[in-house]
């Protein structure tokens, strides 16, 4: 017989040993070299460079590239960051000891690199020890198109979030699943496929250990810094990075709460865009609006129906064959386009407009003439790239070179000058191509030898997007800048719309990157009008917070397929409390606006009502997420982190740190199990209903069909106005104080007030004002202190207080109250005071307050 030899398959890679180490001031560079050769996925790198630095005291960053060879990565202008040296620093070791460490004495974080036969290395946090994130005993592979990296994880005390974009069943992730990121036109109703963002971000929050030294909620940041397609494999006990392409750029954030590592991960991506006040209102779209009467219609059957409408959209359909910045000349003609928008502003309404990025190819349409002149589109062996799109044969406009942006901005003020639209939605941006190019034989970029889980099955990276082999300006390739495709146009998009109008922009992406949330909204894309798909969309708006793109939504009663009336009814209640609130439906579909069934118009006037008075709290939100980075819509463990049933919860999300959303999302449905961290809690539809719960429990609570769970926590102090069916029409009104008593703590909140659409935001001598409220109690006492920063621009709009109300107060039994009310040293005489019981608590309302918001003012409340 002959023997049968049993050839062990290759290994993928051997990794890398410590060859020689230097120290600079704060900055550790090691020389790595290959052990040994590996021809899987193709030949290796065999000397690579680590540099290691703390660039500030909370943000510890790791780069290991080709040590004689420059590769790609993501350029500084298109995301500036600090530039790390290439030359070494003079004292160099060869003897190194086994165990290296970089530290510095205003950071919790720690590196430490192993001088093993396989290198690794680990980062902890000094203060417990606690290890964050070890590459020791994997093996570090690194070639032309394939690098990969391991860390081990704590499985049982490590909760990790982000690692976008998916369709997820629960917002944090489930162990045992790969996440690959290259942006793709593939639905957001498909679950755990890469859809049209990569983010290879994640917050990771830590239960306490055994030892009792790591508090729970102890959080922590890491990212990626790459733009490549990968996959990114996450067993529960390890995470795997395999990528195509680029360098390991790695930035650890040291946190250590969920805030902390919003702002220090924002401070290096860029802040979140301030958005313009209005786009907080709520905005109606549809793909296959006949003609401009069927625009008028559906805002005439708002107005009918007294349901708020702020904005109104339209998809393709206004276009002439589908060509961007064109008018369909038959149904939506500029002689009846003109004087609809010009209605919406009368009526203190918007328009906002969809662009594709693709622009069609015909020689009689004047912005594809201009952008063949500027010689500005994608190019593939030396011409310009063909793709197919909505017109037919389209190329694609490159944002990478400067002239693109430039001709960009230059389509959108011809066509803002014939029709002044408010806003743009950036569709189709990942870009989406109607056709698949074959490979270039000539190419190793086109199909490169490792897959990445693409589509959910291995999918060419060329197939339905601009191929991997076109070239950008500067002879970058799209295999490395494909998911920076909408961030570049989406930066164009917000430079332009600020030199055209001189106003805050809005600008509404498909496809996002890190740091996309600089210049842009985003939506969750094609969801169905399912119920499934009404849960899902709170993991996904979540996600897009912890990436630093706090004003999202996802398309409110299902974009695919027929909504029914109880979906779309609890679908409003839910998406009336989304940061951004649209409806949206596919052609293919059943309407579905708000007022078409009396169910959904009433619950639509009662939520939307509630949105609409919540607008200053929203706004404010807004400005934090601009100033610090922190979300809109929060996870329950943002306020509660040191509350280890909050790390899984799906169901639920918070506004704010306060306002917590308790949605039905299950068809007949009068009941929810919903969860309440330790307090008590005051639903905002009834003050004097009460949840109390002395630590985090589970709670029964009625939802019949028009209600929808909304509850506010002791301790805090909202600011309201009243309701009304513009954004504009609800600014002018008075404002209410709804200060919230815990006999725990002094109750706080804020307001940001501006005039909604200066560029500016917070500027040093801008025209906004800021005020903090707190409130304490001492027996039957209550007071309420405001404190102004820049009053003088709300006192010239002459904002007043009309209405105080406490809540929460532990004397239910008071009959009567006197308020002394001052503002700016003055008295104010005309208060009324109302006392009432409910739910075991008491509540006093002061009205007929007239006191400028813009002047600090204080409320004594004496209850009898």
């Amino acid at each position: 017989m002959p023997e049968v030899i049993y050839k062990q398959p290759e290994p993928i890679g051997y990794g890398y040993s410590l060859q020689s180490i230097a120290l600079g001031t704060n900055l550790l560079v090691a020389h790595l070299q290959l052990n040994n050769k590996s021809s899987v996925f193709g030949p290796d790198i065999d000397q690579l460079r680590l540099f290691a630095s703390f660039e500030t005291g909370d943000r510890l960053r790791i780069r290991i590239t080709d040590a004689k060879n420059q590769r790609w990565e993501i350029p500084t202008d298109v995301l500036p960051r600090q530039s790390q040296p290439y030359t070494l620093p003079q004292q160099s070791h060869n003897t190194t000891p086994a165990n290296l460490f970089l530290s510095d004495p205003n950071s919790d974080l720690i590196l430490t690199l192993h001088n093993t036969t396989q290198f690794g290395f680990t980062v902890a946090r000094y203060s417990t020890g606690d290890i964050l994130f070890d590459t020791s005993g994997t093996v570090l592979i690194f070639k032309d198109q394939y690098l990969e990296l391991t860390s081990s994880l704590p499985a049982h005390r490590s909760s990790i979030y982000g690692l976008g974009e998916h369709t997820k069943r629960t917002f944090k992730l489930t162990h045992n699943q790969t996440l690959t990121l290259w942006n793709a036109d593939i639905a957001s109703l498909n679950l755990d496929v890469n859809l049209y963002g990569s983010h290879p971000y994640y917050m990771d929050v830590r239960s306490p250990d055994s030892n009792g030294k790591v508090v729970a909620g102890t959080t922590h940041g890491v990212l990626l810094l790459n733009s490549n397609g990968m996959d990114v494999v996450y067993s529960g006990d390890s995470i795997t990075y395999k990528v195509i392409g680029g360098v390991f750029d790695f930035y650890f954030f040291a946190g250590p709460s969920p805030e902390l590592v919003m702002d220090q991960y924002t401070q290096l991506i860029g802040r979140p865009t301030p958005m313009p006040y209005w786009s907080f209102g709520f905005h109606q779209c549809r793909y296959g609006y006949k003609d401009v009467q069927d625009l008028e219609g559906v805002v005439a059957g708002y107005a009918k129906a007294k349901i708020p409408l702020e904005v109104m959209w339209t998809d393709i359909d206004h276009m002439d064959a589908y060509k961007d910045f064109t008018l369909d000349p038959i149904n939506y003609p500029l002689s009846k386009m003109s004087p609809f928008v010009q209605n919406l502003h009368q009526n203190g309404q918007k328009y906002v407009l969809i662009l594709d990025p693709g622009i069609s190819v015909n020689t009689t349409y004047e912005t594809y003439i201009r952008g063949l002149q500027a010689d500005i589109y994608i190019k593939r062996e030396g011409k310009p790239y063909l793709g197919e799109v909505w017109p037919g044969a389209v190329n694609f406009p490159d944002f990478l070179n400067p002239k693109g942006a430039i001709f960009w901005g230059d389509e959108i003020e011809r066509f803002h000058d014939i029709l002044s639209f408010d806003g743009l939605w950036l569709d189709m941006n990942e870009q989406s191509n109607f056709i698949s190019s074959p490979p270039l034989p000539s190419s190793k970029l086109d199909n490169p030898p490792y897959k990445i889980n693409n589509a959910g099955y291995q999918r060419l990276i060329n197939e339905k997007t601009v191929p991997a082999s076109s070239l950008h300006f500067g002879n970058i390739t799209a295999y490395d800048a494909h998911n920076l495709y909408g961030f570049t146009e989406a930066r164009a998009t917000k430079d332009a719309l600020i030199k055209i109008t001189g106003k805050r922009p809005f600008i509404l992406s498909r496809s996002t990157s890190v740091g996309s949330g600089k210049f842009t909204a985003h939506w969750t894309g094609d969801n169905a009008a399912t119920w499934d798909d009404l849960a899902y969309s709170i993991p996904s708006i979540l996600s897009s917070g912890l990436f630093g793109i706090p004003m999202v939504g996802a398309d409110i009663c299902g974009f695919n397929g027929n909504t029914t009336e109880e979906l779309c009814q609890r679908w409003i209640q839910l998406g009336a409390f989304y940061p951004f609130a649209r409806d949206h439906s596919d052609k293919a579909s059943t309407r579905q606006e708000l007022y078409l069934w009396d169910s959904v118009a009433a619950t639509s006037r009662k939520v939307l009502g509630l949105r609409y008075q919540m607008l200053p709290y929203f706004y404010t939100l807004m400005y934090n997420a601009h100033t610090k980075g922190t979300p809109i819509a929060r996870p329950v463990f943002f306020s509660f982190p040191q509350d280890t049933n909050t790390y899984d919860i799906s169901t639920q999300f918070l506004i704010g740190k306060s306002v917590l959303v308790s949605p039905v999302l299950k068809p007949k449905t009068v009941e929810i199990d919903a969860y309440f961290p330790s307090g008590n809690w005051f639903d905002l539809f009834n003050y004097s209903k009460a949840v109390s719960v002395g630590s985090g429990t589970h709670v029964r609570l009625h939802a019949p069909a028009d209600h929808i769970n909304v509850h506010i926590r002791e301790g805090n102090i909202l600011v309201l106005q009243k309701e009304a069916l513009t954004t504009k029409a609800a600014r002018v009104t008075p404002f209410h104080i709804l200060v919230v008593v815990s006999h725990n703590e002094n109750s706080t909140g804020e307001v940001y007030l501006d005039d909604g659409e200066e560029t500016d935001v917070g500027e040093v001598d801008g025209k906004w004002t800021f005020v903090t409220f707190t409130s304490q109690v001492a027996g039957n006492k209550a007071t309420l202190r405001s404190v102004v920063q820049n009053g003088g621009f709300a006192s010239s709009q002459k904002w007043i207080i009309e209405k105080v109300t406490f809540i929460g107060l532990e004397n239910g039994s008071s009959k009567t109250g006197y308020a002394l009310c001052t503002s700016a040293g003055a008295e104010i005489r005309d208060a009324r005071v109302k006392v009432s019981g409910g739910g075991g608590f008491g509540m006093a309302e002061i009205s007929g307050l007239s006191a400028l918001i813009g002047e600090e003012f204080e409320v004594v409340l004496d209850l009898h």
